[in-house]
């Protein structure tokens, strides 16, 4: 059961079959662009839509505004040190920030970041630079335990290639590769690789608790460690790290850059006044600084992240029984449902991540995230067809103490009229495109007539 009792309640919006096809299309068939009072259950997301504490309610009150060197910037400073080991700490506003920052300041044009997957803002950022990314997940389609390292044969090939490499990031989970955990031995080895030729290790750090809890649970060697611990043991390994405390910070906004490299960050905090503000609040109000900084010390409790886990695997069943292929082993924060596997019929062209989405909101309000082509493939620069993305994946993300069992049965009964229809769902095609970061606000239009839903 949620190891927790629940204070406050807000009322759901439950649209009409009617509604719900008027929302979509003028949402141009974008489920970002669905405005939220039509959305039943939203599983768009586990970034910022977590329900804070009453102990972080109460850290609010006490949130000192001050401009520069607030009394909240202190405590959030030491929890960060206490949890990373890392000296120079900077908060940001949100995840996307601090890698705007953070890279900025780190890469030179031409220069490589490598990691087990860049998501999509990370991508944006490196890219920005003027950097090209480079993926190494360990597998494809891996179902292995810690699907989340990163291909280290694949790692020392680039090594010693004629490229400059001057960044690998481990995104821990591995969002953009199923939620999986990397192992603290691939981080290390990771590590022996990078060391000797200067090469910064970097953490992608917004699900630092959940990775350092599934470790516990599938490596023998950490199953009597603390999380705290093994959350240290990990961050020992790294250089410095980025993250979006909008997941494992508890709260609905904040991130942050950590750094051992004295000149790096002073060259952090300079670009940050430029765009967030003083470095002691980086965009934050000190409330908000209080919030993450009580959020950091419930996200290890080893209660609250086994029953992360837990539903997350109760969860895949259910979709599993409703006749959805999911990815197995679950991580915590999301399951990902296999779209191409349950839409053959739509070429990746034709967007069966996306079909399969909007599919779930017409149905019942369920508003999930594409994760296939839309996301991770582009336009050809030689003017051919999409480039497809690696998996047609479908994320059904968990928000952090928000819904209970009966909403995610709600979802798989949703889900169940959906794969009952799955032969009939059509693609869609892109009308208008952002030049990055296309699915935030891309318009599109089925390819076939809708397909039916009263419920």
């Amino acid at each position: 059961m949620e190891p927790f009792r629940i204070k406050s309640v807000e009322p759901i919006p439950f649209p009409t079959a009617a509604q719900r096809r008027n929302s979509l299309a003028q949402a141009g068939f974008n489920l970002f662009r669905v405005p939220a009072r039509q959305v039943t259950v939203d599983l768009l997301t586990d970034s910022g839509t977590a329900a804070m504490s009453a102990a972080q309610w109460s850290a609010v009150f006490s949130g000192d505004e001050s401009y520069a060197g607030a009394r909240s910037y202190e405590g959030f400073e030491a929890v960060v040190r206490e949890l990373t080991g890392m000296p120079e700490v900077i908060p940001v506003h949100q995840g996307r920030a601090a890698e705007r920052i953070l890279f900025g300041a780190l890469l030179r044009p031409g220069e490589i970041s490598v990691a087990n997957t860049h998501f999509d803002t990370t991508a944006a950022s490196v890219t920005a630079a003027g950097a090209p990314c480079v993926d190494l997940p360990c597998c494809v389609d891996s179902t292995d335990e810690f699907g989340g390292n990163i291909d280290l044969e694949g790692l020392e090939r680039v090594l010693r290639g004629p490229e400059r490499v001057r960044c690998v990031v481990l995104t821990v989970t591995d969002n953009a590769g199923g939620g999986q955990p990397v192992s603290p031995a691939n981080l290390a080895e990771v590590r022996r690789l990078c060391a000797p030729r200067g090469i910064t290790v970097l953490l992608d750090a917004s699900r630092f608790a959940e990775n350092a809890y599934l470790v516990t649970r599938r490596d023998p060697e950490w199953a009597r460690t603390s999380i705290p611990d093994v959350v240290r043991a990990m961050f020992d390994l790294a250089d410095g790290c980025f993250a979006s405390l909008k997941k494992d910070g508890l709260a609905n906004t904040g991130g942050l850059i950590a750094l051992r490299d004295t000149a790096l960050a002073r060259d952090c905090r300079d670009r940050l006044i430029e765009v967030e503000g003083f470095p002691t609040y980086g965009g934050l109000a000190g409330r908000d600084l209080e919030a993450l900084t009580q959020g950091l010390r419930e996200v290890v409790d080893p209660r609250y992240l086994e029953y992360r886990a837990e539903s997350a695997s109760w969860f895949a069943g259910q979709l599993e029984a409703a006749g959805f292929p999911v990815l197995r082993p679950t991580g915590c924060h999301a399951v990902y449902v296999d779209a191409a596997a349950l839409l053959p019929h739509i070429p990746a062209a034709e967007l069966p991540a996306t079909a399969l989405a909007n599919a779930l909101y017409l149905a019942g309000a369920v508003r999930v995230t594409d994760l296939g082509t839309l996301v991770f493939g582009g336009p050809d620069p030689e003017g051919g067809p999409d480039r497809p993305a690696p998996r047609e994946w479908v994320r059904f993300a968990l928000p952090r103490r928000v819904y209970t069992r009966n909403h995610l049965e709600y979802v798989a009964g949703i889900a169940a009229q959906v794969a009952a229809k799955a032969t009939a769902l059509s693609g869609y095609r892109i009308l208008e495109q952002a030049r990055t970061l296309r699915h935030f606000t891309a318009v599109l239009a089925p390819l076939g007539e809708p397909v039916p839903f009263e419920h």
